[in-house]
């Protein structure tokens, strides 16, 4: 009986044991953000998998063939389904749940064929007419909202691009007067701009040239056979773009040198006005730019930096970023600062095979996997609503209702960096400039940390004006008083002597 006993013990501790790193490695977060030292950082989840949607899932009797574009318009969203030549509206039905509206595979006029061929991206006007990049029929078409053809795009009468080059316009963004930002294949000028007559009027925000001094000088004294195999001193293209509420286009690039994404002399999202001027604040700490992933290891067979093909950007100016080589979504708010960063490369639910393109409704993000054929759904967790809630009520004006926000969040993480500031932000505008530098110093941010001490300080002198006035005075006058005393004294005392 004691034998038993003995045995059914030690088989229950070892099913414990066991079951123990399941249960653990079940709750572990994929979440992470960077510290100020830029140390890896676990956070809860702000966002977890909703549902994974297939062809099957969509009810499609043609599978999704190399899906390359996906476009948000209100409630619905469209996937272009670049292998089959077709683009698809869907419906969002419910949080897990898309519905095909219906397929657009050809429209009614025109002077070319009304078929597509290879579409890879789409807007929509605020009148209601459809823009697609007609990649392959080198073209981009505007259609209005019952699909008849309104006019055509085509490759722009520019002397400096070279005549023989094929025109294979990829993504495209429109602006509130129908005026067509595009990228082009093969043209690394910058956005190609036409105006809503179809006039091309320029390229727009061509990226700076990146070179080495010494590269550059022996480039002019080589022979045309070294040249050749050196590297050019070229502007690189933009891989997509996105235009957000105010009008601004948001751009992201990979292919750029580790050295040039350290040393910020290349960047990999860029924030263009309309004179083509890069205006991203890159506030956050130093050791962690907005280039996704800061260390480059080989794990899993993907090395190098992460290559951003796509971009998203909420209302309250949070930018999500897609790295396509290891398969994660990097946020970051309208300073540069990380918000979260998740994802992976795999065959789980969240995990992507090659992430193509990214989306969003509201705070649910959608991305697009170009060798599944799937569109991930991932909703907001309650952490990840915090969050928004807290950045969405500071920028309304409602200060309280952020800092409350932002304890919550710091309640569930209590070493999430950015509640610590956004505390000490609610605090600042609030005139709490004492608390706020709390907060701040504990985070680091030496820039919010001297705005609250200016204003702390001039509070201070404001409170004691009094006290400092009198002390000042003090220290002017009473040297004198004294010298004054001590003077009438000694012309006493020597008048008595010789009177």
């Amino acid at each position: 009986m004691k034998k038993n006993l003995i045995r059914f013990t030690a088989a229950f501790l070892a099913i414990i044991l066991v079951c123990a790193p399941v249960s653990a490695l079940a709750e572990t977060s994929y979440t992470y953000v960077y510290d100020f030292w830029g140390e890896y950082q676990e956070s809860p989840d702000a966002y977890t998998v909703s549902k994974v949607l297939t062809s099957s899932d969509l009810g499609l009797d043609v599978k999704i063939k190399q899906p390359e574009g996906l476009y948000a318009y209100g409630n619905s969203l469209y996937l272009c389904d670049t292998g089959n030549n077709r683009i698809i509206e869907l419906n969002r039905v419910s949080a897990e749940n898309l519905e095909v509206v219906r397929i657009i595979d050809s429209f009614n006029g025109g002077p070319g064929p009304n078929t597509f061929a290879g579409p890879t991206d789409i807007a929509i006007s605020e009148e209601g007419n459809v823009f697609i990049a007609d990649k392959n029929n080198s073209r981009i078409l505007k259609l209005d909202s019952d699909l008849n053809y309104i006019m055509q795009f085509d490759k722009p009468n520019e002397a400096t691009l070279d005549p023989e080059l094929t025109f294979l316009p990829s993504k495209l963004v429109i602006d509130s007067a129908e005026r067509v930002y595009c990228l082009a294949t093969g043209i690394n000028k910058g956005l190609v701009k036409y105006e809503p007559d179809g006039v091309f009027s320029g390229f727009v925000g061509a990226t700076p040239v990146v070179y080495d001094f010494w590269d550059y000088i022996w480039k002019f004294f080589a022979s045309q056979e070294a040249r050749a195999q050196m590297k050019s001193f070229v502007p690189t293209e933009y891989d997509n773009l996105y235009m957000d509420k105010e009008g601004f286009i948001y751009t992201v690039q990979d292919g750029q040198e580790e050295a040039d994404l350290r040393s910020g002399s290349a960047d990999a999202v860029r924030k263009l006005n309309l004179l083509g001027s890069d205006i991203l604040i890159r506030n956050g700490y130093e050791e962690v730019p907005i280039i996704g992933d800061i260390y480059f290891g080989s794990g899993g067979g993907y090395s190098g930096p992460s290559l951003l093909t796509d971009i998203t950007v909420f209302d309250n100016d949070i930018y999500c970023c897609l790295d396509k080589n290891r398969g994660r979504i990097f946020g970051y708010d309208e300073q540069g600062r990380l918000v979260f960063a998740f994802g992976g490369n795999g065959n789980m639910d969240g995990y992507f095979r090659r992430p193509t393109a990214i989306e969003h409704i509201g705070y649910d993000l959608f991305v697009l996997d170009y060798l599944d054929c799937a569109i991930t759904i991932f909703t907001c967790t309650d952490f990840g609503k915090n969050i928004y809630q807290a950045v969405d009520a500071f920028d309304l004006g409602l200060y309280d209702e952020a800092g409350d926000c932002w304890q919550k969040v710091m309640d569930v993480d209590g070493n999430y960096y950015l509640a610590y500031i956004g505390i000490g932000r609610a605090l600042l505008r609030q005139k709490k400039y004492k608390e706020a530098m709390k907060y701040f110093k504990l985070k680091y941010d030496a820039d919010n940390y001297s705005k609250a001490f200016k204003q702390y300080r001039k509070e201070w002198v404001e409170d004691h004006i009094v006290w400092v006035i009198g002390v000042i005075l003090a220290l002017v006058l009473i040297p004198g008083i004294i010298k004054f005393i001590k003077r009438a004294k000694y012309e006493i005392s020597t008048a008595e002597y010789f009177k």
